[in-house]
């Protein structure tokens, strides 16, 4: 099965690893997997995703606790000569989990080695894996949340002893083998901390939770991204795109590549702030960063369900939206901006809520708290 892979940006490197099945069904390394290393360099045009992402801590904006942190530990362990602690970072999408990650991987010289949960559906996946990796590698699994019970099980040894231990064989033939491992450090990235295991959530040396961004720093970002990028912003525009941004670095960047084709289209010269505000109304974000599905939630929320309580499956059943989009895109900055709010019977419209979308507030709502009928 082969693994998701990303481009690297001029180092680290990274390999690729494939399993494939036996003519009796059993999963086994393949030669080519094995021995075939592939090493990638950013071939990426000016403006991709790659190009934006900061490639040393230094040029890390925002996440000052979590940066401070983990560069002191990463250079701890480069003047011990010894791996660093398995990582886990959890947080909302979009904050840079990832590209903390790429940037560990080259602060510390080596090679990142990039999968997901979806990607590792079996045993066999994670053990050829786990043998693939050499002294010192970075294993980033993002997603880690997502791996099935018997994967998970399989890095618990893998975390602690540097081996693995697998069956093979079956019945009276069958035969338990222990492979150790060479040192690595494992990163994991997700956005649901609580459905990690505790078994494998404790065998995290380090854990940090990357939390939105102020407005202050989302527009150094995008005055960053607007100089890779060769745009023209003015401070006031970098501010008024950071403000629609919803406290997320990802967003930012798309937004000012949104703002960048209007731009070119409908104006010339500088992206101001009355250019960035035309462009983003345009896009259907508004004031406070909303788009089309948050305003649709917030006013099915607000009409269909007369403010609530509302279960979260009803609300996407009635928007004709994936339960988990709702949860990890949508809720998170509504809840931060204290438009709704979570209770034991459901998700209700706090006063904020009903004045943002133009509807007078329930009674009950008043106070804004969510207080329970």
């Amino acid at each position: 099965m082969a693994r998701r892979s990303i481009e690297q940006e001029k180092n680290p490197r990274e390999r690729v690893v494939q399993s494939s099945s036996s003519a009796d069904g059993s999963e086994i390394m393949s030669d080519e997997s094995s021995e075939s290393i592939v090493e990638r360099e950013n071939t990426g045009s000016v403006g991709s995703i790659q190009d934006l992402r900061p490639l040393r801590f230094n040029d890390y904006v925002g996440q000052k606790a979590v940066v401070d942190s983990i560069s002191i530990a990463v250079l701890a362990a480069k003047k011990r000569g010894d791996t660093l602690d398995h990582a886990l970072f959890h947080g909302p999408p979009g904050l840079g989990k990832t590209t903390i990650s790429h940037i560990i991987a080259r602060e510390l010289d080596s090679t990142l080695v990039h999968t997901s949960g979806p990607a590792l559906e079996r045993p066999a996946d994670v053990v050829g894996l786990l043998s693939n990796l050499k002294t010192g590698d970075v294993l980033f699994i993002d997603e880690i949340h997502r791996l099935s019970h018997a994967v998970e099980e399989y890095l618990y040894s893998a975390m602690e002893d540097f081996r693995v231990d697998f069956m093979t064989g079956s019945g009276a033939f069958a035969k338990s083998i222990n492979l150790p491992l060479e040192p690595f450090t494992l990163i994991g990235s997700t956005t649901r901390a609580g459905m990690l295991s505790a078994p494998l959530r404790e065998r995290f040396g380090l854990a940090y939770h990357l939390d939105f961004y102020s407005t202050e720093e989302l527009a150094q970002v995008i005055s960053r991204s607007a100089a890779i990028l060769e745009v023209e912003i003015d401070d006031n525009g970098a501010l008024e795109i950071a403000k629609r941004s919803r406290g997320t670095p990802r967003i930012s960047n798309r937004l000012l590549r949104r703002v960048r084709d209007f731009t070119q289209v409908r104006h010339t010269g500088v992206i101001s702030k009355v250019v960035a505000s035309d462009a983003l109304e345009v896009e259907g974000v508004d004031a406070l960063g909303l788009d089309r599905l948050d305003k649709l939630y917030l006013t099915t929320l607000s009409k269909n369900y007369e403010g609530g309580p509302a279960g979260i499956q009803a609300l996407a059943a009635t928007i004709n939206e994936d339960q988990q989009t709702l949860e990890d895109v949508v809720e998170p900055f509504l809840l931060k901006i204290g438009f709704i709010v979570r209770t034991p019977q459901g998700r209700r419209t706090t006063t904020k809520g009903f004045l943002h979308i133009g509807l007078e507030p329930r009674l009950d709502q008043s106070s804004g708290q969510g207080t329970l009928l």
